[in-house]
């Protein structure tokens, strides 16, 4: 979901589907607006005195175009799409969701090809020196294996000695790779990090046995597992719990609108509705914020 540290449902790419979450190519889109929100996806409306304080360069682009990892290369579905359409709107906003991979939409915002990223970002202060956040939802860090014959651990530290499969860009790699560096300079043996531009090759590196531990966002590797028919299982327990934020341009006044947008989707249960529809209401924040990032 993702806590990727330069990244958020979930879908075959895990929460793509269910975060839109993403892991995907870049290479197609899918475009939506407010107006043609499903009837499975809880519809909402304007809110005026909302409206009113989206900047007026903003509103006079005629579309806001929302950036997001599909994960399954090409259809953006999840948590993350249905919140994106409901807080157009709110906001009076025409929404175009893009499908972008995940390391890409960061450097899309700060060079203005997109306004929002929603694709399981965990808000940070590194993150935060070049992208405002407004939070939305908190998630760790899940381990997870072959349900047959798979290994067992059940932290970092006990990664040690293993391969382990990871997306491009996220948390994970991150945390992977300086796991390695650890257990090679206490001699426990190196961590083997096998890194993939999406969450759905991860996924298939743990079944195929190319790997022995995926990690992922805790939603999206609950939902890798479901969809898997079996062949994966979750092991050890999620760690690292932070904040998923929308990204938004540096200081371009959108943080605010879209801060009271969620929690008036908060106020009137459609927050709830989406998080319920794709089986992530564990997630559920009730005090979202700007910038809220700790660490």
């Amino acid at each position: 979901m993702r806590r990727n540290v330069a990244r958020l449902g979930w879908a075959a790419c895990t929460l793509a589907a269910v975060l839109i979450t993403g892991c995907g190519s870049s290479s197609s889109t899918t475009t939506t607006t407010a107006a043609t929100t499903t009837t499975t996806t809880p519809a909402t409306s304007e809110i005026a005195s909302i409206a009113a304080e989206v900047p007026a360069s903003v509103k006079s682009k005629g579309t806001y175009t929302v950036a997001a990892d599909a994960g399954n290369g090409h259809t953006v579905v999840g948590m993350d799409a249905d919140l994106a359409k409901a807080l157009g709107a709110v906001m009076g906003l025409k929404i175009n969701i893009v499908n972008a991979t995940f390391d890409s939409i960061i450097p899309g915002i700060q060079a203005g090809k997109y306004d929002m990223g929603a694709s399981s970002f965990t808000d940070t202060k590194a993150r935060q020196k070049v992208v405002d956040f407004v939070t939305y939802f908190s998630a760790g860090t899940s381990f997870y294996t072959k349900a047959q014959g798979g290994t067992q651990v059940s932290t970092l530290a006990s990664l040690c000695g293993h391969t382990v499969a990871v997306e491009s860009g996220t948390t994970e790699q991150s945390d992977a790779t300086g796991q390695a560096k650890k257990c090679k300079a206490g001699g426990k043996g190196t961590v083997t990090v096998l890194v993939y531009p999406n969450q759905n090759e991860v996924n298939l590196a743990v079944q195929s046995g190319r790997a022995q531990i995926g990690m992922a966002d805790s939603p999206v590797a609950a939902y890798a597992v479901k969809q898997s028919n079996g062949l994966l299982k979750l092991v050890g327990e999620p760690y690292g719990t932070a904040p998923y934020g929308l990204a938004l341009p540096k200081g371009n006044g959108m943080a605010k609108p879209v801060l009271a947008a969620v929690k008036a989707l908060m106020a009137n249960g459609t927050y709830t509705k989406i998080l319920t529809k794709w089986g992530i209401q564990a997630g559920a924040i009730t005090d979202p914020t700007i910038n809220g990032a700790t660490s």
